[in-house]
Order: structure tokens, then C-alpha cells, then sequence
């Protein structure tokens, strides 16, 4: 598994709505209605990792849940984790929705 480029990073950034670059991270939060919804959000990022087996670091609070992705066996960023914060954008939006 290969790390990205700066410029790749860059790139894939511009196409990820929300993510931001901290060090060799990307770095989401969502905001949440109650407790409720930030359990129900945290269970589906969980879900997501597991079936990837990359698995994030989570931060909770009440109403916000604060996602951070890197590749640890490359040392830093790599597709894998923009495939899954994509694939994490588009859950959790459903989960927002409701």
C-alpha cells in the first residue's frame, strides 16, 4: 500500500466534502441532533470500518462524532482512507437525515 502524494492528497481532498488535512490525517466532524444519533453514527462508521478493516480513530461528545483516518502500516495517507471517508460521507448523511 503506497502513501499519496501531497498533491494527490490535495486532489482527493477537493473531491471530499468536509475532510481536512491534519498531519498525516484526515479529519472529519459531524454534528449530531442528540446522543442518540451520535451512538447510531458512531455504529455505523464502526460497521464501515470493520467490513474495510481500517479502522479510524473516533472521538464522541453529546452531539458531534470527530473521524480521523490515516494508514498506520504506510505511515500515512493512502487511497484506502479516502475510499472510506467517502463511503463514511454517504452513511453518516443518511443517518442525518432521519
Amino acid at each position: 500500500m503506497e502513501r499519496l502524494s501531497a498533491d494527490e492528497i490535495k486532489k482527493r481532498l477537493e473531491e471530499l466534502d468536509g475532510w481536512r488535512l491534519e498531519g498525516d490525517h484526515i479529519v472529519r466532524e459531524f454534528e449530531t441532533k442528540n446522543w442518540k444519533t451520535t451512538i447510531f453514527v458512531v455504529n455505523t462508521i464502526a460497521g464501515l470500518a470493520e467490513i474495510h478493516w481500517h479502522h479510524p480513530d473516533l472521538e464522541i461528545g453529546f452531539k458531534r462524532v470527530r473521524v480521523k483516518l490515516t494508514t498506520h502500516e504506510a505511515g500515512g495517507l493512502t487511497e484506502r482512507d479516502f475510499r472510506l471517508a467517502k463511503e463514511i460521507n454517504k452513511a453518516v448523511e443518511e443517518v442525518l437525515k432521519h
